[in-house]
């Protein structure tokens, strides 16, 4: 799964991330047990994640009941069924998360837009400083197709992500895209048996390994650091109208 190059970056690597943990949610039309494209590029970071000691949990989306929504849980809203509560605690127990969509039409995944839209239903939950729950974790996009999109896609994910609260490290998303129109995606085998489509690509491999290793770094700095400095965003000292003159060494 790993090139010489990447495993080189792990075994020389000096920094610990033995206490962070990961979360990649796959968000692929294809249910279990179909072939992922996007599964297989997700690979390639989940192996660089555990190859540094980093707790890894993975999801495919569409495996699960998630009803369309923007609250916690849409059972209390009208559905009879929804499954993302228990998603939702994967996500709030990662200090990284990394979307993984194919293209559709020049567009992100449908599955993977009812992904957002259920993180957003957690915008207004805080944490024990009073900031949005998002802060403090960091998160990343890995795009697959055969149509041009992935910077468009990675653009909306990647917004999406930190409107919320997330950290977006530099190089948080890389891709892979085939030739315009039918024809082989991102692991298939080589018609001529040489090995598998998109594997031997400098540019994804790069991306890939740089989005990463950002990812790790960043998430490292903000645990070390305890996180964001909560002084200016606490939505509880907003909302108790606290005086800038007046404040409160809790939230410094």
């Amino acid at each position: 799964m790993l090139d010489d190059i990447q495993q080189k970056l792990c075994d020389e690597s000096a920094s610990d991330f033995s206490d962070l943990k990961a979360l990649t949610i796959n968000c692929t039309l294809k249910p279990t047990p179909q072939g992922s494209h996007t599964d297989k590029l997700l690979g390639v970071v989940e192996a660089i994640l555990v190859r540094n000691d980093v707790a890894l949990k993975s999801v495919r989306l569409v495996d699960h009941d998630i009803a369309p929504g923007v609250y916690p849980d849409m059972t209390e809203h009208g559905a009879e069924r929804d499954d993302w509560p228990t998603i939702w605690e994967k996500v709030r127990a990662a200090d990284i998360l990394v979307v993984g969509t194919p293209i559709w039409l020049g567009e992100k995944s449908s599955v993977c837009q009812r992904l957002i839209e259920r993180l957003y239903g957690h915008s207004g939950d805080t944490n024990d400083r009073g900031q949005y729950i998002f802060y403090g974790k960091v998160g990343g996009c890995i795009v697959t197709g055969n149509e041009d999109g992935i910077k468009h896609v990675g653009m909306g994910v990647l917004y999406s992500l930190q409107h919320v609260g997330y950290t977006i490290p530099p190089q948080a998303d890389a891709g892979w895209i085939g030739e315009a129109g039918p024809g082989p995606s991102y692991g298939d085998a080589k018609e001529d048996g040489s090995g598998y489509v998109g594997f031997d690509n400098d540019f994804t491999r790069r991306n890939t390994t740089f989005m990463t290793w950002n990812l790790m770094h960043m998430a490292r700095m903000l645990k070390d650091a305890g996180g964001i400095p909560a002084h200016g965003n606490s939505v509880d000292l907003w909302n108790k109208g606290r005086r800038f003159d007046a404040p409160n060494p809790e939230y410094r």
